[in-house]
This record gives structure tokens, C-alpha cells and sequence, in this order.
């Protein structure tokens, strides 16, 4: 199965493509989209969307996993971050992908096991459970990667209890 991640943000977007093989997880393709803080919040809008589109025609994944608005103080970054959610969902509603999302504390909890987890106690899981020779420099790829693990472990559970309890 192949999943996308992503981590929505209008300057910044991280995104992971992963694998699931034989019950091992393999990193595709990982990456940030950036867009120049000068130009229009539309044309930045924009240019996330065909991106965005881009990845799922490239990769052609049974899924697009998405992390949650996460609303801290900062009220205009939370509506940037939900404009940037806003055209990821599009861009799976019409190319027919199937979307999950994942709140920040699910993330951790499915990566690290803990859903209080540090930032870098995540990012060292992603490390390991995709046999990273390092992390990721930017923390926006990291948890695009996380959020595509997440979605992983949580069908494997889902798996697991509708064959009745068994091992996933």
C-alpha cells in the first residue's frame, strides 16, 4: 500500500510517500513545497494545489493521510494552515483518493508510542522505522512522514480487529 503524507502549511508544506511492503515500511519520495511569502495568498494557494496534484499523479497512492489543524495562540497561522488543509482535500477529492486524518496526538502515539512524545523522540521513530540513514532536515518532511506511518499503523490495528484480535 502506498500512502501519502502531508503537513499542511502555506510557506511550508512537508510531504512523505511511503510503502508498505511485506510488513516493512520504505520511504518513496519525501519533500517540502515552498512558496515565496511575497507573492498573493492565492497564487501560494495555488501553486500547493498543483503540486499537490502532481504528487498523487506521480505516485499514485490507494491514500492521502493529513495532519489535523492543531490550533495554537497564533489564530492567523492556524487559518493559513486550514487554507492549505482546504486545497490538499480538494486535490484528493478530485483525483478519487481516499483521505484519512490524524490529529498531532494520534501522530505521536502511532510513531512513537506516546501522545505526548517530543518533536525529536518522533522524528528519531520515522528515522528508524523507515531505515533512514538520517532524519529529516526539516521538520515539515519529518511529519509528513509520520502522518503517512500513522496512517499505516492504524490500518494495520483497524486490520487486526477485523480478523478478530489476530496479529496484524
Amino acid at each position: 500500500m502506498r500512502i501519502i503524507g502531508i503537513d499542511p502549511g502555506v510557506a511550508i508544506t512537508g510531504y512523505g510517500v511511503v510503502d508498505e511492503v511485506k510488513g516493512s515500511f520504505l520511504r518513496v519520495a519525501s519533500g517540502c513545497i515552498r512558496t515565496n511569502q511575497k507573492l498573493p495568498p492565492a497564487t501560494r494557494l495555488e501553486q500547493i494545489f498543483h503540486r499537490i496534484r502532481a504528487l498523487i499523479g506521480d505516485f499514485k497512492p490507494q491514500a492521502i493521510a493529513l495532519e489535523k489543524l492543531f490550533f495554537n495562540k497564533n489564530t492567523r497561522t492556524a487559518l493559513q494552515v486550514g487554507e492549505a488543509r482546504g486545497i490538499v482535500i480538494l486535490a484528493a477529492a478530485l483525483n478519487k483518493v481516499d483521505l484519512f486524518e490524524y490529529t498531532p496526538l494520534q501522530v505521536k502515539q502511532a510513531v512513537a508510542g506516546y501522545g505526548r512524545a517530543e518533536k525529536d523522540q518522533v522524528q528519531r521513530m520515522v528515522k528508524l522505522l523507515l531505515q533512514l540513514p538520517q532524519q529529516p532536515a526539516v521538520d515539515d518532511e519529518a511529519d509528513a512522514l509520520a502522518v503517512a506511518l500513522c496512517h499505516l499503523q492504524h490500518r494495520r490495528w483497524n486490520d487486526a480487529v477485523r480478523r478478530g484480535g489476530g496479529r496484524p
